[in-house]
């Protein structure tokens, strides 16, 4: 009976034992699980900064790129602006341009109808070109007379007309 009752009692130290082991165990498994709980909670807070810092760098970023872009805006609106000028002011040029070969077209036709006439009138305007440049050359007021009866009266009368870029000055409004 003894070896029945010291089976009994090992058996109850057993038990103790194995209790104390569980009680052992589970507060192994406690602080481990409290362990993995707080690696956890530090492993989703660096990912939330992760996604903090992500989303401050992505919003500089728009930032940035905004700002670049209204200048780039800026910079679009004045060169158009410069281009709308340059375009105006090629315009007023062809314009001008248009009108002063015009211009030189009629005086051509007019020195080539003076001078391709019949010699009758052709002497005749000779020799009004003659009194006016004289008149010219001395420095007096022509013979309204003179002037009147021919207004293409010229110094220079079988000269023709050339275009140059200094006329062309000449007339920029």
């Amino acid at each position: 009976m003894a070896s029945s009752s010291g089976n009994s009692s090992g058996s109850v130290s057993s038990q103790i034992q194995n209790s104390g082991s569980e009680g052992d165990l589970q507060l192994l498994m406690d602080q481990r699980k409290r362990k993995r709980m707080q690696s956890n909670r530090e492993s989703a807070r660096r990912s939330r900064m992760r996604k903090q810092k992500h989303l401050d760098d992505l919003t500089a970023q728009v930032a940035q790129l905004s700002n670049e872009n209204s200048q780039i805006l800026s910079t679009i609106s004045a060169t158009t602006q410069q281009y709308l000028n340059v375009e105006a002011d090629n315009s007023v040029l062809r314009a001008q341009m248009m009108e002063l070969s015009q211009r030189l077209e009629s005086l051509n036709e007019i020195l080539n109808y003076i001078n391709g006439g019949n010699n009758s009138n052709n002497n005749n305007c000779n020799e009004m070109m003659f009194q006016s440049s004289s008149i010219m050359d001395h420095h007096l007021q022509p013979n309204p007379e003179t002037f009147m009866t021919n207004p293409w009266n010229s110094i220079y009368p079988n000269q023709p007309i050339m275009a140059s870029a200094a006329a062309a000055d000449m007339f920029h409004y």
